[in-house]
């Protein structure tokens, strides 16, 4: 708790993680919060530009840009945090059972990743799309059999560190069960580590999911999502920017929040880079020595 008292002293950190906590409210109040349906056609407004009911205008079937946007959250932003923890989940399982029992049991787990991590990320994820076909439920389920390889490695690298300890060996002497010395010691030592690859992966994500959508393999039509509204904007691009400047700004902005706060909670976690980053402040805070005592000079 201390080390994430450190957060709250940098202006970013606390910007960055009011914009992710913010967005998210946003998106799960989106009914209360959008001011118009997302999927109501008006072919009367169509193009039509901002005004007092409409804020950031409408697109080429008259619908309200802003309700979309809000309502783009939703599978840009919170759909892609829930995968995240279905495939961070199933990688801390197998990557504590592999770290902590170490053997035949890490050998079979291990490989198994190695499998699964030799095809490309994008590749694997096209595959399940092309045999479960274009939608958003198909992407998460692509990331999910994509990610959880790689969470599974990280934290059982993790895992190995704390596992021959000497605290852990005592527990294990006096007959402590296997599932309660890894709920009691371990866990709570690799949850920073756990925390930081999860935060640096969301941005990530998020970039992919709206990369799909954007090439029509995502989230289909009438539904809101950011990098479909990118696509659907990009035929009107040089004649009505603003259409693409919205959806965006959003996706630079939250992606940049999360990268954001991910650099400073490891910053926070890490006792190492903590230490540097107190010894800049520090450094930058010092008076600086004036120009004669630079050269020597001293006046009595």
């Amino acid at each position: 708790m201390k080390r994430l008292k450190h957060l709250y002293k940098d202006k970013l950190t606390v910007l960055s993680l009011a914009v992710v906590v913010g967005t998210g409210i946003v998106g799960i109040c989106a009914p209360f919060v959008a001011p118009h349906d997302p999927e109501e056609v008006n072919m009367e407004l169509r193009f039509a530009a901002a005004s007092w009911d409409y804020w950031l205008g409408n697109d080429h079937l008259g619908r309200c840009v802003l309700s979309r946007l809000i309502y783009g959250i939703r599978p840009s932003v919170l759909y892609v945090f829930a995968a995240l923890a279905v495939s961070v989940c199933i990688g801390a399982i197998l990557g504590f059972m592999a770290g902590y029992f170490r053997g035949k049991t890490d050998a079979f787990i291990m490989r198994v990743c190695d499998v699964m991590l030799s095809f490309p990320g994008y590749v694997m994820s096209l595959a399940v799309i092309g045999v479960l076909g274009a939608g958003l439920e198909n992407i998460l389920i692509a990331f999910v059999l994509m990610k959880w390889a790689w969470f599974a490695r990280v934290i059982r690298t993790s895992v190995m560190q704390y596992a021959e300890s000497d605290y852990v060996k005592y527990s294990k002497a006096l007959g402590v069960g296997h599932v309660r010395i890894m709920a009691k010691h371990i866990v709570p030592v690799s949850l920073p580590d756990i925390a930081v690859i999860t935060s640096s992966s969301f941005g990530t994500m998020i970039l992919q999911v709206s990369g799909f959508s954007f090439l029509g393999l995502g989230i289909q039509p009438p539904h809101a999502e950011w990098g479909m509204m990118l696509n659907e904007a990009r035929a009107v691009m040089f004649s009505r920017p603003e259409l693409m400047l919205a959806p965006g700004l959003a996706i630079v902005i939250v992606v940049s929040a999360i990268n954001f706060l991910s650099d400073a909670l490891q910053v926070a976690l890490d006792p190492k880079l903590m230490n540097q980053s107190a010894k800049r402040q520090k450094q930058t805070f010092l008076p600086r020595p004036r120009l004669e005592e630079k050269r020597g000079i001293r006046y009595e």
